[in-house]
């Protein structure tokens, strides 16, 4: 297997993975490969937190969106500001509405925060499969150095200097992969989801946009890109929900069937109470809010979706 070798290395200090699920295991493949001394931590490591971290410069989160606050706290005075913090949870806070990006801001302001976000499915990166991502930061060098220390010949890392839209893509995509895998589910066929989609990336685009990300954001890797691979895989935990779903099963009956976290669930009710708040419209995920909260079957949702006042594209 041939690594990615920069011409001048600028990173080799050892870094740390907060989170020891298949999203943080890849991460730590990944890093490994460059030849990288990786420690892992998770809420059921014997080790402590402060002491997983001491001698790393760089930090990569991806622990899922309910732990960031408790994890950025406890790590509030033991990073020093030169320490770079990689996010690579997708998720809102429920009660703030605040990105992982913005939670570990707020608890360190002096740290460069970097996201990593794009078409990243867990199994096909620890399978050595191709891949590429984005990493964004409103610090050029920080997001330089993450991405010397990921890319690799078979995983290829852009930069990207639009933090939020990059976040905002990933994130607000799962919600989206809950829609297509009712959609599959129901075996509405190809054009169905071809023009769910599609208008799913115009709904996240106007979320986005409204929220102070770049529109062009959404047309590269963490927006496009990673709808294209969330909503046309089975190995993605949102589009499995959605899937069970339209096949009668419950939201508990559906989330007992995956493993690990479908954090689309939560994004989508965040999304719904601040857009409402917001008047910003988002007839697709009102759906598939109404069809996580049990108001709603696919078939319904589908008519809906369907029967609204015609308009111009």
């Amino acid at each position: 297997m041939v690594n990615y070798q920069p011409q001048d290395p600028i990173f080799n200090s050892p870094i740390a993975i907060l989170g020891a699920g298949a999203w943080g295991s890849a991460l730590a493949t990944l890093a490994e490969r460059n030849d990288n001394q990786v420690k892992i931590w998770s809420r059921r490591s014997a080790s402590l937190l402060e002491e997983v971290v001491v001698g790393c410069d760089m930090i990569v989160s991806a622990v899922s969106i309910s732990g960031v606050s408790t994890v950025a706290k406890q790590l509030q005075t033991v990073l020093s500001p030169q320490t770079i913090i990689v996010t690579a949870t997708k998720g809102l806070e429920p009660l703030t509405a605040r990105t992982p990006a913005q939670i570990w801001q707020d608890f360190l302001p002096n740290n460069p925060v970097v996201v990593l976000s794009g078409p990243n499915l867990a199994k096909e990166i620890q399978q050595g499969l191709p891949g590429a991502t984005v990493v964004a930061s409103a610090n050029h060098k920080a997001a330089s150095t993450v991405q010397q220390a990921f890319s690799s010949a078979q995983f290829r890392v852009y930069t990207n200097e639009d933090p939020l839209g990059v976040e905002l893509g990933g994130t607000l995509k799962n919600v989206m992969a809950i829609a297509a895998g009712a959609c599959d589910g129901l075996q509405l066929g190809t054009n169905a989801k071809a023009g769910l989609l599609t208008r799913g990336l115009a709904e996240i685009i106007r979320v986005g946009q409204h929220w102070g990300a770049k529109p062009e954001t959404f047309y590269g890797l963490s927006g496009l890109g990673d709808l294209l691979a969330t909503c046309n895989s089975h190995l993605s935990r949102n589009y499995q929900v959605g899937y069970h779903m339209a096949q009668g099963k419950t939201l508990s009956e559906a989330l007992a069937m995956i493993e690990g976290t479908a954090e689309g669930v939560n994004t989508t009710r965040v999304l719904i109470q601040r857009a409402e708040q917001q008047n910003i419209s988002v007839p697709v995920s009102y759906q598939v809010y109404r069809l996580i909260q049990g108001e709603v079957t696919p078939e319904a949702a589908t008519r809906e979706l369907m029967s609204r006042d015609a308009k111009s594209e």
